[in-house]
């Protein structure tokens, strides 16, 4: 039992799933080169835009002939824009094992009235991804942000697939391995893995996306901000840095200094591997202990950014509470800021361990963690 205050803080007590922690080396000086003031139609406005593009999908490993472009919204946007323009064309199977995969089976079976087949899974699990059907299109998350439960492979998903897989890989993206070869959309948005600002999404499109996007044209109106072609020709520009709405140039900057510290860390195994090393911290730490567990049940399909827990000593009656008043007491130390489990999830916590995160900080955050449960079992017990 850990009743002693522990001595070493974290020097950044950010563990938020989003928006998440600077990049190590950032600063507010980096972003003096920001056009701010000009248009993002301007030719600096354009070349940042594109090298953001560029950088991405140069990081990230992005095949040949796809299209990598710049959406608003964040994440949502871009998952919003692949469902809205793509889908119709052939029935759905649709999948979620956390909230934000139900919500696009909300959109899929409520908004859009698709003719959508729907696999879900509790949290903590994940679904049998080998009983789908891949002649129809198949819409997933590759990690669960809300459940700490992510993808183990792609290796289900046939090359000779007749559907698209459009792919929800916001706290994926930069931190685990995707196999392009077996995915036909994949969206993610600044503020995960790389700790930039919300409100931007990126769209990643496969060749047979872009045949989707050209030859079907969906029976429902689009409103402009979703229109991915004109005259049933892919937009072009989009993927060129001419973005369909106002970009934030503070936020693009933001991206690219992020994108410049990744390539000179090394890269995406780099990267990577931050992420691997954060999360087998925090891994290791629930191993030892008897009261607390990470919410995935298979630990192959455990999460290396949005790590999730749970407490599991049955003498805790109300989880939420008590995760809750953990959560809190942590925060009012100025030890770990932001770790409350998803307002729809099980009760816990939830830490981020994506690469922005310093292994150090979370090393010494879990002594805390342990400190504060004692604490909080401890004045459970009293008031009991």
């Amino acid at each position: 039992m850990t009743t002693t205050t522990p001595g070493t803080r974290p020097a950044n007590a950010r563990f938020s799933s989003g928006p998440c922690a600077k990049p190590p080396t950032w600063s507010l000086e980096a972003l003096s080169d920001a056009p701010l003031g000009r248009s993002h139609r301007a030719a600096v406005g354009k070349s940042k835009l594109k090298a953001a593009i560029d950088q991405t999908a140069e990081i990230l490993g992005v095949p040949d002939g796809y299209r990598v472009g710049i959406v608003p919204a964040s994440d949502t946007g871009a998952v919003e824009m692949a469902m809205w323009s793509m889908l119709g064309e052939r029935p759905v199977e649709m999948v979620a094992w956390e909230s934000f995969g139900q919500g696009w089976v909300t959109d899929a079976v409520k908004q859009l009235k698709l003719d959508a087949r729907v696999h879900t899974a509790e949290y903590g699990e994940i679904v049998d991804m080998t009983t789908l059907d891949y002649d129809r299109d198949v819409v997933f998350t590759w990690n669960g942000t809300t459940s700490g439960v992510r993808m183990a492979h792609g290796d289900m998903i046939p090359a000779d697939r007749a559907g698209l897989t459009i792919c929800d890989a916001t706290s994926a993206a930069f931190a685990q391995d995707l196999p392009w070869d077996k995915l036909d959309v994949v969206t993610f948005s600044w503020q995960k893995v790389m700790g930039g600002e919300a409100a931007h999404g990126m769209l990643i499109l496969s060749p047979r996306a872009v045949e989707r996007l050209e030859s079907y044209t969906p029976d429902r109106p689009l409103p402009k901000i979703f229109r991915l072609t004109k005259g049933g020709k892919l937009i072009e520009g989009i993927f060129k840095g001419e973005t369909i709405n106002t970009p934030s140039m503070l936020a693009v900057e933001d991206y690219l200094v992020a994108l410049d510290w990744a390539k000179s860390i090394g890269g995406l195994t780099a990267i990577k591997a931050r992420a691997d090393a954060n999360a087998q911290t925090v891994w290791d730490f629930c191993e030892t202990r008897d009261w607390i567990a990470n919410l995935a049940v298979d630990p192959a399909t455990r999460s290396n950014t949005s790590v999730c827990l749970q407490f599991t000593n049955p003498d805790i009656t109300d989880g939420a509470a008590f995760a809750k008043a953990v959560a809190k007491r942590l925060e009012g130390e100025g030890v770990a800021l932001d770790i409350g489990g998803y307002r729809d999830a099980p009760a816990g916590l939830r830490i981020w361990c994506g690469a922005t995160v310093e292994q150090s900080d979370v090393a010494a955050m879990l002594p805390w963690l342990e400190w504060a449960y004692h604490a909080e079992l401890a004045a459970l017990t009293t008031a009991a």
